[in-house]
C-alpha cells in the first residue's frame, strides 16, 4: 500500500531538528526561567532582527497578537473595525471579545484578499481600524488598503505569512501593528500555541508590552486592564532553533508552489476546472498552496481515497456565521467570499515534500479533474 501524504510533515521537520529541540528543552528546564524571561527576550530580539522592525513582542497565540493589537489601539464599544469575511475566525473573534463590531468586505477573488475598494464603501465615521490578511501566505494589498482606510488604523494580520514580503521588504513593519501566529501548521510553528507583535511605534510597543502582563507596570500596578498574553518561554526557545531554518523550508515551498503551477498549468484544464494560486507579490511564502474548482468536493474525496491529504479554508465566510447572525448579513452579500468557500482546497506544500510524492498529489488531481 502506498503512504499517504501528510498536507504538513511535521514529524519529519522536528527529527532533523530533535536534537536542538531537546537541547532548549533541557536548557529551560535547568534554568527554571518559565515565564517571559532571556528565552523570550533572545526570540524576539532575533525576530526583530529578521525582520528588519525595532519592537517585536511576543505573546500567546495569534490571536492574542489581535486581540492585544486592538487593545493597545483602544478599539471597543461603539467601534467599527473591517476585516475580510474570507479568514480564520480569530480575524474577526478579537474584534467582537472588545464589544466592537465586525464589517465585512469582500475579497480579490484571485488573491483571496481584501479588496481595498470595498474597505472603502463598507467606511464610516464609525470605523476604527482596518484588519487586513495575509491569506495563505501572500501579502495583503497593504498600500491599498492603508489609503481605502483613510483615519483608521490598519492591523495587519500575518498569521500565515511570516518571511513574506511586500514590495521587496519582509513584512512586519509595512502596519502599525503586525500580527503573527506561531501554531504548529505555520511556517515558524512551535510546539504548542504562540505569536507575535511586530510595530515600528515605540509608544504602541509600550502598551502592548505592557498589556501582555494584566497591564501592570511595575508589577502589581495597574493603570490599564490588560490580560494574561505572555509567550511561553518553552516555545521559545524552540522557534528560536527552528527560525535560521525558516528561510529554507519558505524556498522548498515555493520551488513545491513552481512545479504545482508548471504542471497545472501543462494540463491545460478549464479555469473553471481548476485554477491556481494568483501570486501579486513575488514574496508569497505559501503557508497553503490553494486551488480553486467547481468540482471541489469530489476532488476532496478522490485525493483522499488516493492518499493526499488536504484541506478546506475556509469552508463557510465569517459573515455567515451564526454567531453573527444579528450583524444582518444574508447570503449573497458577499458574493466572492462565498464562492471561494465553495470551491477552494489546500494540498500538500511543505518543505519536507518529496518529489515523487509531489508527482502523486499532481496525478491524482488530474486524474479527478481531467
Amino acid at each position: 500500500m502506498t503512504d499517504p501524504i501528510p498536507l504538513l510533515d511535521l514529524s519529519s521537520q522536528h527529527r532533523e531538528l530533535e536534537g536542538e529541540l531537546r537541547g532548549a528543552f533541557d536548557r529551560v528546564l535547568a534554568h527554571g526561567g518559565f515565564i517571559l524571561g532571556k528565552e523570550v527576550a533572545a526570540f524576539e530580539e532575533a525576530v526583530a532582527a529578521y525582520l528588519g522592525v525595532p519592537h517585536a513582542i511576543g505573546v500567546s497565540s495569534g490571536t492574542d497578537a489581535l486581540l492585544v493589537a486592538l487593545m493597545g489601539l483602544d478599539v471597543g464599544p461603539g467601534d467599527e473595525v473591517i476585516t475580510t469575511p474570507f479568514t480564520f475566525f480569530a480575524t474577526a473573534g478579537v474584534v467582537s471579545r472588545l464589544g466592537a463590531t465586525p464589517v465585512f468586505a469582500d475579497i480579490d477573488p484571485e488573491t483571496f484578499n481584501l479588496r481595498p475598494d470595498a474597505v472603502a464603501a463598507a467606511l464610516t465615521e464609525k470605523t476604527k481600524a482596518v484588519i487586513g490578511v495575509d491569506l495563505f501566505g501572500q501579502p495583503c494589498d497593504i498600500d491599498g488598503l492603508r489609503e481605502a482606510a483613510g483615519p483608521a488604523t490598519l492591523i495587519e494580520d500575518a498569521a500565515q505569512s511570516i518571511g513574506a514580503s511586500y514590495r521587496g521588504e519582509r513584512i512586519g513593519g509595512h502596519a502599525p501593528a503586525v500580527c503573527f501566529s506561531f501554531f504548529p501548521a505555520k511556517n515558524l510553528g512551535g510546539l504548542g500555541d504562540g505569536g507575535m507583535v511586530t510595530t515600528t511605534d515605540d509608544e504602541l510597543a509600550t502598551k502592548m508590552r505592557r498589556l501582555r502582563v494584566h497591564g501592570s507596570h511595575p508589577k502589581y500596578f495597574h493603570a490599564m486592564v490588560g490580560g494574561n498574553f505572555r509567550l511561553d518561554a518553552l516555545q521559545a526557545a524552540f522557534l528560536n532553533v527552528k527560525l535560521p531554518h525558516l528561510e529554507g523550508w519558505i524556498a522548498a515551498r515555493r520551488q513545491n508552489a513552481e512545479y504545482y503551477d508548471a504542471r497545472f498549468a501543462e494540463a491545460g484544464l478549464a479555469p473553471e476546472r481548476l485554477r491556481t494560486p494568483v501570486r501579486r507579490e513575488a514574496g508569497h511564502s505559501y503557508n497553503q498552496y490553494v486551488i480553486r474548482t467547481d468540482r471541489r468536493d469530489a476532488l476532496r474525496d478522490a485525493l483522499t481515497e488516493a492518499g493526499v491529504a488536504t484541506a478546506i479554508y475556509y469552508p463557510r465566510p465569517l459573515h455567515l456565521q451564526e454567531c453573527f447572525a444579528d450583524l444582518g448579513y444574508s447570503e449573497g452579500d458577499l458574493p466572492e467570499a462565498e464562492l471561494a468557500c465553495h470551491e477552494v482546497l489546500a494540498i500538500p506544500t511543505g518543505p519536507n515534500l518529496t518529489e515523487s510524492n509531489r508527482a502523486r498529489v499532481v496525478s491524482a488531481v488530474l486524474s479527478a479533474l481531467g
